[in-house]
């Protein structure tokens, strides 16, 4: 049985890559991922007779609040938790390799951005700072030191040291990333407004319940007035994932080539939708070889013709996700 390696999935550049990687993954998993074999056996599905990505089950990400989703019987080298309010189950992602996380982050802000050296990274993100096993702040934090700029750092609440660092970064017209929770970029720009076209904010989502929700359109209206910016750029991931996508304005995202998004009809989550229809958001990202590479989320949104997506919003009744929930 082939488990597909890092150069395999890492190279992948077209459909027939994509889609044979795909298939490769879903075979190993259904053998060899304890909780996904279960679950695929639960449904009646012969892995014999998926033979298409089409035909793949997508493991539901609830999942991951009750078991221990590992392929295999590595110890995990880091835990990744979801945040939550107080009494909320949190889901709990055991990486065993975490170079897989490491080169899919590092590999797919490159793609959509070029070489991280060239900027100076800012991080306002006090709600990940506070808690451990924040995957988001993993990330960050390797960017940051990948970025080799003693400017670049994190911020919890010294907001006149941020709105000092970026008054200088203009000054100086530096390229300049300042990647923030949602709540946290509103909070900066209640006090301090700066107009600086050539920075790039993106906001990771999240209210937290610190501020009222609002739509998406009213939300980066509010973000371009306050930083002097004509779009707001978005990450869209979350604890369960091993891969990001990114948009970089109006809320459109795009995935990296190992990950791909594919919709499901809303009352029956083993019916796929066609492009430009609203569904659930299935995700399939290559980088989760040593968890599961399939998940159902309860997140709401459109696939186009392109393989872009936007985000719509949540099923009822779910919890708050802490990375991209924005209704559009």
């Amino acid at each position: 049985m082939i488990k597909p390696d890092k150069e395999q999935v890492f190279a992948i550049n077209n459909k027939a890559a994509f889609e044979e990687t795909a298939l490769q993954v879903f075979r190993y998993q259904a053998a060899n991922c304890a909780v996904y074999k279960e679950f695929v056996k639960g449904i009646r599905v012969n892995t014999a007779d998926v033979e298409f990505i089409e035909q793949i089950p997508f493991l539901p990400v609830e999942l991951f609040k009750s078991h221990k989703i590992t392929t295999g019987d590595t110890p995990a080298e880091v835990i990744f938790t979801s945040s939550g309010t107080t009494g909320m189950v949190t889901s709990s992602h055991y990486v065993t390799d975490v170079n897989w996380y490491v080169q899919s982050f590092r590999k797919a802000f490159e793609l959509f951005y070029g070489d991280v050296k060239d900027y100076t990274v800012l991080a306002l993100l006090p709600s990940y700072l506070e808690r451990e096993g924040s995957s988001l702040i993993y990330m960050a934090q390797d960017l940051i030191t990948q970025s080799a700029n003693p400017v670049s750092g994190f911020f919890l609440y010294n907001h006149q040291e941020l709105y000092d660092i970026l008054l200088q970064q203009k000054a100086a017209n530096k390229p300049t990333l300042l990647i923030g929770v949602t709540f946290a970029l509103l909070d900066f720009i209640d006090s301090y407004t700066i107009n600086f076209p050539q920075l790039i904010v993106m906001e990771t989502g999240g209210m937290k319940g610190r501020r009222k929700e609002m739509i998406r359109e009213e939300l980066h209206n509010a973000l371009c007035t306050g930083f002097g910016v004509d779009v707001i750029h978005s990450e869209y991931g979350m604890t369960e994932l091993l891969s990001q996508a990114y948009s970089k304005g109006e809320g459109i995202f795009n995935c990296p080539p190992w990950m791909k998004i594919i919709t499901r009809d809303t009352n029956d989550p083993f019916t796929l939708i066609g492009e430009g229809k609203t569904g659930g958001v299935n995700i399939i990202d290559l980088a989760n070889i040593n968890s599961c590479a399939f998940i159902a989320t309860q997140d709401l949104g459109k696939v186009y013709p392109d393989g872009s997506f936007e985000v719509i919003g949540r099923f009822d009744n779910s919890d708050i996700r802490g990375c991209n929930l924005l209704i559009a």
